[in-house]
């Protein structure tokens, strides 16, 4: 197993950081690693604002659900999909883009092109002894977090990522089964097979909450996801992306 596997497989979430900022070419190098990944068609469909300010940090962990390794890390990105530019090059270059700006196709692709950016970025910071977290707290009231970080049209801020020198590392929380997520040549559809397979990844999650809370909590995997599902969350987000012109076609 190489270094870069060893990595991968050794993340989690780190939600308690040093009092230790990050230099600046720490955080050139991490985004530097994010623009390395791929592309849809070269699009570059997305943008990384970073956050410096503590006061803009503690407002961020205030809408993230008053998370405060929001405010305490090393550094803090927000990562956005991004067609502002896209918008300015057709004006640059006298074409309609308009129209495919504002497909859904193209939302996605921002989606995704943003998403890969943000992994290599995690993976590149892991890989230099630095610790992260996803946040995707600050969806919770992305008026708020545009205003706050002054984003345009056809921005959307998706998702944060804390970065920093971890004081406390947890226990990795077991995956499901490789069977359950791999399928070869067509989808599994079995239900029966399906079922199976959950029920034994609910005993191993519940052993893992068991074992690390001292028999005081041992819920199962398919028990935690259902509740929160049952609660309906960010139900504004259809008409706010909409709002900022885009996925309306």
């Amino acid at each position: 197993m190489n270094e870069v596997i060893s990595t991968i497989l050794n993340h989690r979430s780190i939600r308690h950081f040093k009092d230790q900022q990050l230099t600046d070419e720490q955080i050139k190098t991490i985004v530097s690693c994010a623009q390395a990944a791929s592309t849809s068609s070269f699009i570059q469909a997305y943008s990384i604002i970073g956050i410096k300010d503590m006061e803009k940090k503690r407002k961020l962990a205030e809408i993230a659900g008053n998370q405060e390794y929001v405010a305490h890390n090393g550094h803090l990105f927000v990562f956005c999909a991004d067609l502002s530019r896209h918008e300015l090059i057709g004006e640059m270059e006298h074409k309609d883009v308009i129209p495919s700006i504002e497909s859904t196709e193209k939302f996605m692709v921002a989606l995704i092109d943003a998403s890969l950016a943000a992994q290599n970025a995690a993976i590149a910071a892991e890989s230099m002894g630095l610790g992260i977290c996803y946040i995707g707290g600050i969806r919770n009231k992305l008026d708020e977090v545009k205003e706050l970080l002054k984003t345009p049209e056809r921005v959307i801020p998706l998702f944060g990522m804390t970065v920093g020198y971890p004081e406390k590392i947890n226990d990795q929380k077991p995956r499901l089964p490789l069977a359950h997520i791999y399928h070869e040549e067509e989808y599994e559809q079995d239900k029966e097979v399906y079922m199976s397979q959950l029920q034994e990844y609910n005993q191993v999650i519940s052993s893992y909450y068991h074992d690390r809370s001292s028999g005081n909590r041992k819920d199962r995997w398919s028990e935690q996801m259902a509740k929160m599902l049952e609660k309906q969350t960010r139900m504004y987000m259809k008409d706010f992306v909409q709002k900022n012109k885009l996925n309306k076609r």
